[in-house]
């Protein structure tokens, strides 16, 4: 049986003329490289618009964001503090002591530090000496470090080590570590793409027209996301940065994969490149769509997210897959028809006006076997999965996703993080990083009582104006004077309220000190502010918590409400987002395992759970869209269960094809040295090809063959059997 409906409508005499079908494809390309080339310079911008201070991430009903613009009133300018902490295995000696003092005392002439640089302050111990400095945020922090750093280690003792440290410190060793994220990241990841689709298609020449449909999309998203961050529109990170790339090129390789299939197939039954075209655009336009848009919409639902960085990916990532669509869509077609056969060298597809239908559907290779056994035994497969996969998921309990620690950010050496963890041996941990409390100044000597009966403060001092220092030491007495006879300094008050700069005995990034901060918060009422680099923590974690909580069932409905539309049933949709809910379980839980047993992790922010979710949900479901669309299509002609069948047969390949280019991009990730993308790459990476080589190859097409034309209720479809299905029912009722 010949479709002559396929075959031959599409070079029906007079349809499109020669020059429109050279111009088209000509204007089209010609546009994508135009932007491809102004786009492409502005890898080397982003930090121009990024940035990775965590209190910007905040919502601005946060105690942490209220206290952050609070500061500047009280204290002045606002600052960056660092800390330069020397420790020595002996003693030091009152000669290291002065060459410390008189070297750091240099340290204002670094450009981009401000202020006076605080005397040494020696540990109780001798063996350690910190000194406090502030730096402008208005200057480059990493390169102001870096500088630091340099000069520290220059005029040093002999025998002494010196790190920085402080939120300066871990600024500066944050930015390094995505330092090769426009570099390394894209190099690894377009590798790896590239001997994959070699692999895929053995053809030297196709692969480069789908890297280079991916970067023209990437470009041209990078344009846009770009002007947008540099208008204050979005909020641009180096965590978002990373993903966007990532999921660029990953999403728009994989639209690629499923359209060259269904022009490489169009090509053997349609004489022309231009009727090809129409064909593959046709089968192909719809499921893109619908992936595409599945995607879209789960990540705009961020945009109801409390944290600003999980608010800011949404609109970011999807106007990269708007990008990765429009291309996929419009350079690829017309790439592949100026280039025509050859650029299948050597596998050129032949035209043949014999093949027929059952000619399309292979019937030897993996997926043929595949669909045998799926309509041999598919009660029996769909259940050892599901069991399977449900095994998995009793492991999700052993995800620590409470947060981490800022020393644990980065998983490469951190001086910072070395610098941290010698002010604990010597000093109270929270020195140089105070949580700051505003209360108000008629409360001040009952607040500091509450405050300095925790256990977990060390110290505590009030902002004066009056103060040669700036702050005067508070005790449980009130306000104290700088020397026997003096007067005590009087607080700087702002409307009525004062800061209070209190040191936590354990270092600021610890849980210990996220614990005296919540307890600060209870025993001081709603009427105090409690801020600084400890409160940001416990703040930025509670809102993903929240965010975590409200956006999964939303992202799960939307999804469901978009497969409805899809499939034009009800069951269906249903079916498959459980099966893929089911998969980011079994992902999550695989995961738990593998980061406390095998990698040896600390934890987990609470945001890589909603990511995952989010990409896992929102990419895994689009196999099962062009999965299910095919077999919809199939079902039509042929009935449900021979178009389950046929279905998987001829999308198989380029499904899995599809699978393993996206899990390899999102892997590509783990070379950037920073936890939360190492988890990530590792979550999506594994459970996008669970989701490619169990969920949509066993689990969905067992299961829906076992339920049979019902799967499409209650649409038509389920109704009015197939002739060829309703002879196959009778056949089983013999």
């Amino acid at each position: 049986m010949q479709r002559t409906s396929t075959t031959n409508e599409p070079n029906s005499p007079g349809r499109s003329s020669r020059w429109l079908r050279i111009l088209i494809p000509v204007l089209l390309v010609g546009a994508w490289l135009a932007a491809a080339a102004i786009g492409g310079p502005y890898f080397g911008r982003v930090d121009e618009v990024s940035t990775n201070d965590q209190t910007s991430f905040l919502p601005a009903s946060a105690d942490a964001t209220k206290v952050a613009d609070l500061r500047s009133e009280f204290a002045g300018a606002e600052t960056i503090p660092a800390i330069v902490v020397y420790t020595s295995e002996a003693e030091l000696t009152e000669a290291e002591l002065t060459e410390i003092a008189g070297s750091t005392a240099e340290l204002t002439e670094v450009p981009g530090v401000t202020g006076e640089v605080s005397p040494p302050v020696p540990s109780t111990d001798g063996l350690a000496v910190q000194v406090f400095l502030s730096i402008d945020p208005d200057a480059d922090v990493p390169e102001t470090v870096d500088a630091l750093r340099e000069e520290v280690r220059a005029s040093v003792p002999d025998g002494v080590e010196v790190h920085v440290t402080g939120p300066a410190g871990f600024t500066a060793d944050l930015v390094d570590a995505f330092g090769g994220i426009d570099g390394i990241l894209l190099m690894v990841a377009l590798g790896a793409v590239f001997v994959i689709l070699v692999i895929v298609y053995r053809s030297p020449f196709l692969p480069l027209v789908v890297l280079t449909t991916s970067m023209s999309a990437l470009c041209a998203a990078l344009l846009t996301v770009w002007w947008l961050a540099k208008a204050g529109i979005v909020l641009l990170t180096g965590q978002t940065q990373g993903i966007l790339f990532i999921l660029v090129i990953g999403a728009a390789t994989d639209y690629a994969l499923l359209y060259v299939a269904r022009y490489r197939e169009a090509l053997r039954r349609v004489p022309t490149a231009w009727g090809a075209t129409k064909v593959a655009l046709r089968g192909s336009v719809e499921p893109i769509v619908a992936s595409g848009g599945t995607v879209i919409a789960a990540l705009l639902c961020l945009l109801l997210s409390d944290l600003n960085s999980n608010k800011s990916l949404g609109p970011v990532a999807a106007i990269g897959i708007v990008f990765a669509l429009l291309a996929a869509l419009t350079l690829l077609p017309a790439l592949l028809l100026l280039t025509g056969r050859g650029v299948f060298w050597p596998r050129r597809p032949v035209y043949d006006e014999s093949i027929g239908d059952e000619d399309e559907v292979p019937t030897t290779g993996l997926w043929a076997r595949l669909s045998r056994a799926i309509a041999n035994r598919p009660n029996q497969i769909w259940i050892v999965t599901a069991v399977a996969l449900l095994i998995a998921c009793a492991f999700v309990p052993q995800l620590k996703a409470s947060g981490v620690p800022s020393s644990d950010f980065v998983l490469t050496a951190s001086d910072a993080r070395d610098g941290q963890e010698a002010l604990g041996e010597h000093f109270a941990g929270g020195s140089g990083t105070p949580a700051l409390v505003v209360v108000d100044a008629d409360d001040l000597e009952v607040a500091a009582t509450t405050i300095l009966e925790n256990p977990g403060v060390d110290a505590l001092t009030v902002v004066s104006a009056d103060s040669p220092s700036g702050s005067a030491v508070v005790t449980a007495d009130g306000v104290q004077p700088p020397g026997e006879g003096a007067p005590a300094p009087a607080p700087t008050e702002v409307d009525g309220r004062v800061l209070l700069q209190a040191t936590l005995t354990d270092p600021p990034d610890s849980d210990a000190a996220e614990d005296t901060v919540r307890e600060l918060r209870d025993a001081l009422g709603d009427d105090a502010l409690i801020g600084g680099e400890t409160a940001t923590a416990v703040d930025s974690n509670d809102a993903s918590t929240r965010d975590r909580t409200l956006l999964i069932p939303l992202i799960l409905a939307v999804i469901a409400v978009i497969l409805m539309v899809l499939l034009r049933a009800i069951l269906a949709p249903v079916l498959l987002v459980a099966t893929v809910v089911l998969s980011f379980g079994a992902s999550m839980g695989v995961s738990a395992l593998v980061f406390n047993h095998v990698l040896g992790f600390p934890g987990a922010d609470p945001a890589v759970p909603l990511f995952g979710f989010v990409f896992l949900v929102a990419l895994g479901i689009d196999y099962n869209i062009f999965l299910m669309s095919r077999v919809r299509e199939e079902s039509l002609v042929h009935g449900t269960r021979s178009g389950i069948l046929r279905g998987l047969s001829l999308t198989g390949g380029v499904i899995t094809s599809a699978g393993v280019v996206l899990a390899a991009t999102f892997a590509a990730l783990a070379v950037i040295p920073i936890l939360f993308l190492a988890q990530l790459a590792f979550i999506v990476a594994f459970g996008v090809l669970l989701d490619t080589i169990v969920v949509r190859s066993l689990l969905v097409p067992a299961l829906s063959y076992s339920i049979g034309r019902s799967i499409w209720w209650p649409s038509a479809l389920a109704k009015g059997a197939h002739a060829a299905e309703r002879a196959s029912e009778s056949s089983e009722r013999r």
